[in-house]
Formats: structure tokens, C-alpha cells, sequence
């Protein structure tokens, strides 16, 4: 069975990428879901007033799990069976490795909606996930979350 990669940040446009999935399986597709996470590495400053390694990866785990919450009350109320992954590292790469490890067929990210100056002096999570996974990505724009949320709101009434 294909299995799907969320990622999520916490921000509304991460959840995009949880209703434009969440509408691919009302339409039919028979997939298992995984929403990730991945908190950047701790600051040199962070690791320096810490002075305890453990207490910062627990404290990004925790956050982690916390920013998921949105995501995984949107998946619970569609009665879909999802796993969750919280890592900390460069986004786009253990995007890919935690993909690669469980297995998921395709990636789910919601787009930032930079334009092109940003995007090219800035650089994008989602262009690094293109790059980088040896799987379908798909980037969600705002617009297109919306839509698929209309029609799946249309197919519920009709």
C-alpha cells in the first residue's frame, strides 16, 4: 500500500498538505499516512546556555509533537490510521530519510508562496524536497487546499 508523507510545521499551510490528502483518500486512494516534523539543530547560543543536550532534544521534541497537534486532530476526525515521525535536523534531508526509512511513496508539503525573487535568494524547504527525494513530491499551494476542500464539503452534500 502507498504510504504518504505530511510534512508539517505547524503553520496553516502545513495543514494544506493534510486537507489536499485527506481529500485524495475521499476520492478513493488507498494510502497510509505519516506526519513528520523536523526541528532544526539547536543554536551554538542554545547549546551554550543549556549546558544540557538531553533538555534541548527533549524540549524539540516536545514542540514537535505539539505543533503536530492541528494535523493529527484533522486526520482523527477523518477516521484516517496515521503514524507520526518528530526529528530534528536540515529539513528537506531528514524529510527524506525518515520518507526513505518508512517507506512512503510520496511527499505532501504545503507551499510558502514565495515569489520568485524570495525563492531564489532564499532558497525553499520545498525546492530541497524536490531535489533531494528519490519519490514523488507534491507542493501544495494555498489556493489549491481551498479548492479541495470545496469539493470535498460538495461531494459531502450532494
Amino acid at each position: 500500500m502507498l504510504k504518504i508523507l505530511i510534512a508539517v510545521d505547524g503553520s496553516e499551510l502545513s495543514l494544506d498538505a493534510v486537507h489536499h490528502t485527506l481529500s485524495l483518500l475521499r476520492q478513493g486512494l488507498s494510502a497510509g499516512v505519516v506526519l513528520a516534523h523536523v526541528q532544526e539543530p539547536a543554536t551554538l547560543y542554545e547549546m551554550v546556555v543549556s549546558r544540557d543536550p538531553d533538555l534541548i532534544a527533549a524540549a524539540s521534541l516536545e514542540a514537535g509533537q505539539h505543533l503536530m497537534a492541528s494535523a493529527r486532530a484533522l486526520i482523527e476526525a477523518a477516521g484516517v490510521n496515521y503514524e507520526t515521525e518528530v526529528a530534528v535536523g536540515d529539513v528537506a534531508h531528514t524529510l527524506v530519510d525518515i520518507a526513505e526509512r518508512r517507506g512512503c511513496g510520496l511527499l505532501v508539503i504545503g507551499a510558502r508562496g514565495q515569489g520568485a525573487i524570495a525563492n531564489a535568494l532564499l532558497g525553499s524547504v520545498s525546492q530541497e524536497l524536490v531535489q533531494a527525494s528519490p519519490v514523488p513530491v507534491t507542493i501544495v499551494k494555498h489556493a489549491e487546499a481551498t479548492a479541495a476542500q470545496e469539493l470535498a464539503d460538495e461531494g459531502d452534500t450532494a
